[in-house]
């Protein structure tokens, strides 16, 4: 397992923690690749009956690592730039999913409760990576955004999937839309997160512990039950948010995004054309 993602395992809890604290976790290949890895990993562990997800250092996740949009800035391959190769298709374990994607996704799909303990902040990948848990304790000052606006992009980590079944439609193109940023209190209010804790990580362990005590046959019949009652064409719907993000990336709009940001200025965009939407 990478050093990426350590994962510690006690009374039934699996305690998942993102460990690149000194780039607040941050994601780049490797950790992608960690991610998925770990969900595998814990999907055939009979001994876990709950997990735990959350970040050592002082953020959750960052999101992606900032070198790549550094690069996209000037690159013309876009695509190679800002993902450094987070798009390849996963072929391991009935996976449906790209790699990118199915770091969240395969949170969502493991057959025991995820709850994820949010600290600092959780930036495009890591509000997405979030969302993909069963349930959210989030600290009162976190600061959660769908970032991928700001880069001229729309999201691919399959938070388009997830996210309405949790705010609504209404917000979740609202938050999709403007990328701002959701702090503690409104986050449980519109029903980002599910709870409010001064100590995510400690109040996501007790609930954990809680879960554990419980029959495990039982617990995972109703995440099944659950999910199938809110279950979409998926498949579909990963394969549109590839789609849409590749016919995005490296378009005229889309670096002026990204150029316009790191040149601290507004950024100056192209209309659109009738019957052209960029695709």
């Amino acid at each position: 397992m990478s050093e990426r993602v350590v994962i510690e395992i006690e009374d039934g809890v699996a305690d998942v923690r993102l460990n690149r604290g000194e780039k607040m976790n941050a994601m780049d290949g490797a950790m992608f690749t960690a991610l998925v890895e770990a969900a595998d990993s814990l999907s055939v562990e009979p001994s876990v009956r709950a997990v735990v997800l959350s970040g050592n250092g002082p953020s959750f996740c960052a999101g992606l690592d900032f070198s790549g949009f550094q690069a996209m800035a000037g690159a013309t391959d876009g695509e190679e730039a800002a993902t450094d190769g987070i798009g390849r298709l996963e072929q391991g374990r009935r996976h449906v999913t790209h790699r990118g994607q199915q770091a969240v996704w395969g949170w969502h799909e493991l057959e025991v409760p995820v709850i994820a303990a949010v600290h600092g902040v959780a930036f495009g990948a890591g509000c997405q990576l979030a969302v993909g848990a069963d349930i959210r304790f989030v600290h009162p000052e976190v600061r959660l955004s769908v970032l991928e606006i700001r880069w001229g992009l729309s999201p691919d980590m399959t938070i388009t999937q997830l996210l309405p079944g949790l705010v609504g439609a209404d917000r979740a193109k609202e938050l999709l839309w403007t990328g701002r940023e959701v702090h503690g209190e409104e986050a449980v209010r519109i029903g980002l997160a599910t709870h409010m804790a001064d100590d995510p990580h400690a109040e996501a362990m007790a609930l954990a512990a809680a879960i554990a005590a419980k029959s495990p046959h039982a617990i995972r019949a109703g995440k099944r039950l659950i999910n199938q009652a809110a279950a979409e064409d998926h498949d579909r719907g990963f394969a549109a948010e590839r789609e849409e993000i590749a016919a995005l990336i490296g378009t005229p709009n889309q670096v002026e995004s990204v150029r316009a940001f790191f040149e601290k200025r507004p950024p100056v965009y192209a209309d659109v054309e009738p019957g052209n939407d960029g695709r």
